[in-house]
């Protein structure tokens, strides 16, 4: 009787180490990038303290800087001030989660159809990571469009997003104009969001879940006040770079895990696996700094670069997948 050897799911050697390599090489480049930005910022900020000296500004800008608590908005107040607002958007879920005001699948459903556009009902239970995860994704996703994309100046809608338009026009046509007008009018923005501007935001981005969640939807407030916090230091504080600004980006649900646009925060077997995985959610929004290619500051037309400065922080779909029923994509 002839033997009929079994087939076995792995891969070779090579392939292993060549999936490995790639990361490691992805990695390197986004670290590359990120020093040689560091040093770009130091060179900028040297000359920015000379201009600000001759100007005779050198001391107000001091002054500012300690107000904000740093140096400038390109030290490491970036992280630690994301870091406390991603502990506070993951409380929010988990105290959600804990003591759940509907059925998870429910909440679960809800949150999806907000993030996706479909209502329909899940074919599959759910766990209580899941849930939580979607709910971090949806408040990311808020977070992103809504407080860092959108220049919150006012407390009406409308007219931050007209300043916003604004400032697109400007920082098409001359970045350092753009970079002077946008610290200029966030001075006078308002200190905190009034409640009705939070939950008119709630209710048109998260309209099935703010209805599920019913009165723990006002749990929100502080952490789209930390969030509004963290907008402002962003566009509003004294910078190295006279001619950037920050802007936001959720990877989307089931897309492509690319390794320098997003941080995985556990395990992926099917990349170790040499495999493609997909986004299973986004718990925290990446961030990147919008330049003008190296050319001078007054053309117009110019090209416009996205540098990532932090990674989206992700779970793929396999490990979110450990967890529950939720089926992968192909």
């Amino acid at each position: 009787m002839a033997y009929i050897p079994q087939q076995i799911d792995a891969v070779s050697g090579d392939q292993y180490r060549y999936a490995l390599t790639n990361f490691r090489i992805a990695h390197e480049k986004v670290e590359e990038q990120r020093r040689q930005l560091e040093e770009q910022e130091k060179q900028v900020a040297l000359l920015r303290a000379r201009i600000a000296l001759l100007e005779g500004t050198a001391n107000e800008e001091q002054q500012e800087s300690r107000h904000l608590g740093g140096s400038s908005v390109d030290d490491f107040s970036i992280k630690n001030t994301a870091s406390l607002l991603e502990r506070s958007i993951n409380r929010w879920a988990a105290d959600i989660v804990r003591a759940p005001p509907s059925a998870l699948s429910d909440i679960h459903g809800a949150a999806l159809g907000d993030i996706t556009g479909s209502y329909d009902p899940m074919p599959y239970n759910v766990s209580a990571m899941q849930v939580q995860n979607i709910l971090r994704h949806a408040m990311s996703e808020v977070i992103s469009s809504e407080i860092i994309n959108n220049l919150v100046v006012t407390n009406s809608p409308e007219a931050n997003v007209q300043l916003t338009r604004i400032h697109e026009h400007l920082f098409a046509r001359n970045p350092v104009v753009a970079c002077v007008w946008r610290r200029q009018t966030f001075s006078a923005a308002v200190e905190t969001c009034d409640p009705e501007m939070t939950a008119a935001i709630l209710a048109e981005t998260l309209p099935g879940l703010t209805k599920v969640l019913g009165g723990s939807a006002i749990n929100t407030a502080p952490i789209l006040a930390s969030a509004y916090t963290f907008s402002r230091m962003l566009h509003g504080a004294p910078s190295s770079s006279t001619d950037a600004f920050y802007r936001s980006f959720v990877p989307e649900l089931g897309s492509i895990l690319y390794p320098r646009q997003i941080e995985l925060v556990r395990r992926c077997l099917k990349s170790e696996r040499g495999e493609q995985d997909r986004v299973g959610a986004t718990i925290f929004p990446g961030l990147v700094k919008v330049t003008k290619g190296n050319v001078a500051a007054t053309e117009q037309n110019q090209e416009t670069v996205h540098t990532v400065v932090r990674r989206a922080q992700v779970i793929c779909e396999c490990a979110l997948a450990l967890s529950g029923n939720v089926p992968m994509q192909g």
